[in-house]
């Protein structure tokens, strides 16, 4: 007998999205990544090795605190947006490359939360003195499934250019 996740993990990954340049991309456009199940372990396992305070470790020490029971890491839930940005939400030609960002945590994640990404490009500079890249401002939005913003984010990321391809005795 087949469970549902062992045949969920034998089917084949779709094709991944075509990489998206800078000529590619137009203010407005909107970007909704896959999902990713958080549970306890997951919550624990990450706060142990890289936030280990109470709230992010203990389910009766967080809910002494304003979370009122474990919570993730906003750096947990920030790691998981960027994974989440990486493989199935944002398909930035030659990765995402951070130049700067703000970042906040209007609600705690939970064990319970199934997150998902939701990202918006707001500006688009091409650079003036590297003509091969640009910037591009995306705000993002981590929701968990009944669409709560756990987190708000808004990058700006280097993105490049399209090679444009010289044609012999072109003028230059």
């Amino acid at each position: 007998m087949t469970t549902t996740l062992a045949a969920a993990a034998a089917l084949p990954d779709p094709a991944p999205p075509q990489p998206l340049y800078l000529d590619d991309l137009a203010v407005g456009d909107r970007f909704t990544s896959g999902e990713h199940a958080m549970d306890e372990a997951q919550i624990k396992a990450f706060a142990a090795q890289f936030d280990p305070q109470p709230f992010h470790l203990d389910e009766a020490a967080g809910r002494a605190t304003l979370f009122g029971g474990l919570a993730a890491s906003g750096w947990h839930t920030a790691a998981i947006t960027m994974r989440l940005q990486v493989t199935t939400g944002l398909p930035i030609a030659g990765g995402i490359i951070g130049a700067g960002a703000e970042i906040s945590w209007p609600r705690p994640t939970r064990a319970t939360d199934v997150l998902h990404v939701v990202s918006e490009v707001l500006e688009i500079q091409p650079s003036r003195s590297k003509p091969d890249r640009g910037m591009v401002t995306v705000r993002s939005e981590t929701r968990n499934q009944q669409g709560d913003v756990l987190q708000l984010s808004t990058v700006r990321i280097v993105v490049p250019r399209r090679q444009v391809a010289v044609t012999p005795g072109a003028a230059s």
